[in-house]
């Protein structure tokens, strides 16, 4: 087993005062033909497996508790998930009820109840447009989508374009494309406020993730503070508890968000908030930009040896 290889090799003992927490955004029910190393079922459950063999895992609330006090189990780690896709609650509940563990969730909460976010639009678009399509008049050229390839290489193309633009213009360029391919696009991807309860009932953390999941680096500091604060409103609204974690959206320190929104947060109360950036936290760093790292690799030894690595790592921050 990897997971033993590891201990023989020493790789756990630097792990003491480091907390590893995870990212993950869905969990599908199989492979995704265009997505293939989003992380499905059987995948999911592998990696728990896996996980539970060389780390302790804790929730986050846990995790901060001890970066606070300087008191960590060896080799902590912590599960969450961003978005609010309904996949977590359908899918990774069970999984993660079935090894007893952790996770949070921070929840967009504008696409709650039949939303759908602006990348999973143009995904789905792609996905299932035909295979040829003009988008010269939303100013995005034209497409031949004749292999997977080809509708991967679309995507990213696609999402590359749109993903630093404000977001009144961001949604208005997808709402145009849309308006050039139309087909029946799917309302059911995120999560409804039954499963958000579901989750908070089954001793899950929730955590905010703004309203409508924005690059708050590129918005005016009103807007960003009425981002963050609605969106942790609407959620303690749905659960009937305080909401006390943060994760920025896209996360990246100095790009997505700045020092002002870290500072935003704090004021509003939050414990904690988390980034996507590389690394393992530890005792006496910003408990307001905590990284977060998921190895992408498929075979048990590498991932681990990955996730090794990313202990040295201890985050970017602004």
């Amino acid at each position: 087993m990897a997971s033993h290889a590891m201990r023989h090799l020493g790789f756990l003992g630097s792990a003491r005062q480091r907390l590893s927490i995870l990212i993950f955004h869905r969990v599908l029910p199989q492979q995704d033909a265009i997505f293939p190393d989003e992380v499905d079922a059987r995948r999911f459950d592998a990696q728990l497996t896996q996980l539970k063999q060389c780390f302790n895992i804790i929730s986050l609330a846990e995790g901060v508790r001890g970066l606070k006090a300087g008191k960590l189990p060896p080799r902590a780690a912590c599960i969450t998930f961003d978005d609010g896709y309904a996949d977590n609650a359908g899918i990774a509940l069970p999984i993660l009820q079935r090894h007893g563990v952790h996770a949070t969730f921070f929840i967009a909460s504008g696409f709650l109840n039949g939303g759908r976010m602006w990348n999973d639009t143009v995904i789905e678009l792609i996905r299932r447009a035909p295979e040829r399509i003009d988008l010269r008049a939303a100013g995005q050229g034209e497409f031949v989508l004749d292999t997977v390839a080809s509708r991967q290489a679309a995507i990213s193309t696609l999402l590359n374009a749109l993903k630093y633009l404000p977001l009144d213009e961001r949604l208005r360029q997808v709402a145009a494309l849309c308006a050039l391919v139309p087909v029946a696009l799917p309302d059911d991807l995120m999560m409804t406020s039954d499963q958000v309860r579901v989750l908070h009932r089954a001793g899950m953390d929730i955590g905010a993730h703004t309203v409508n999941h924005p690059i708050v680096a590129r918005m005016d500091a009103a807007g960003a503070r009425k981002e963050i604060a609605d969106g942790k409103a609407a959620l303690e609204a749905i659960i009937g508890a305080p909401v006390r974690l943060f994760a920025y959206p896209n996360g990246k320190p100095g790009q997505d968000y700045l020092a002002e929104h870290v500072a935003i947060v704090k004021e509003l109360g939050f414990d904690a908030a988390v980034s996507t950036s590389w690394g393992a936290a530890r005792p006496g760093g910003d408990l307001f930009q905590l990284p977060r790292f998921t190895p992408w690799d498929r075979g048990q030894f590498r991932f681990m040896l990955r996730m090794m690595q990313n202990l040295r790592c201890n985050g970017d921050t602004v």
